[in-house]
């Protein structure tokens, strides 16, 4: 089976009404970003941080997966699909697709803040109080900005090996993860779906569909079929 690695961004989950920080000019949900998704914010309201993330994982209870997240766990059938997602949301799984790296974290999980080597489930509010194992707080289990992506250098690997690469509902401004365009083997297929322009150095290697994820998905699924 052929190896299809699915890159794919927020512009997926905004279709299941997920909002994102670039909607609003830097600002996520009216909060300034790097008040809710940096180190120094959480140093600086701790609090601020953990209601922000709240009401993020509340939300998540109440969207479902498009037709796109389900188009692309259908593909399973045909290719070797790896996920290599930058949303922390559970929405791929949800679909029904089986091998997911987020390299950004999930949402679904917290983790202590003092190791995040301790992970938990976390289906609900995390409040001050709530500890790990170690006697720390429980933080979100996500890679703020300012914050090494420890799974960087897999996702590398896997996009090494792929003989498709699908970029899926982003722009790849955030780094490290827009790097992992540059890792493609000379045969690889590159296809982008995005509505927007997109900056990232492809070239004329790619073949771009400047459609919304789950339309760029209806068009694009039987072509893919018969790549396989």
């Amino acid at each position: 089976m052929k190896k299809l690695t699915i890159l794919s961004g927020a512009g997926i989950s905004a279709e299941s009404g997920i909002k994102t920080f670039r909607d609003g000019d830097g600002l996520w949900e009216n909060h300034n970003v790097t008040d809710v998704a940096s180190p120094e914010g959480w140093r600086k309201d701790r609090a601020l941080v953990l209601e922000f993330y709240n009401q993020r994982r509340r939300q998540l209870h109440e969207v479902q997966p498009n037709d796109a997240h389900k188009r692309l766990a259908d593909l399973e059938k045909y290719f070797e699909v790896q996920i290599i997602t930058q949303n922390i949301d559970d929405l791929h799984e949800r679909a029904g697709s089986t091998h997911i790296l987020h390299i950004h974290g999930e949402l679904f999980k917290s983790c202590s803040c003092n190791d995040k080597s301790l992970i938990y489930e976390q289906k609900d509010d995390i409040n001050i109080g709530d500890k790990a194992e170690d006697g720390a707080q429980l933080r979100p289990f996500i890679v703020w900005f300012g914050e090494d992506v420890p799974l960087y250098q897999t996702a590398r690997e896997i996009v090494k090996e792929s003989d498709i690469l699908l970029v899926i509902g982003t722009s790849l401004q955030v780094y490290p993860a827009a790097g992992l365009i540059h890792d493609i083997k000379d045969d690889c297929l590159l296809i982008v779906i995005n509505p927007n322009e997109t900056g990232f150095g492809y070239g004329q290697r790619a073949v771009v569909m400047k459609e919304t994820a789950t339309q760029g998905m209806k068009l694009l699924f039987d072509k893919l079929v018969n790549l396989a």
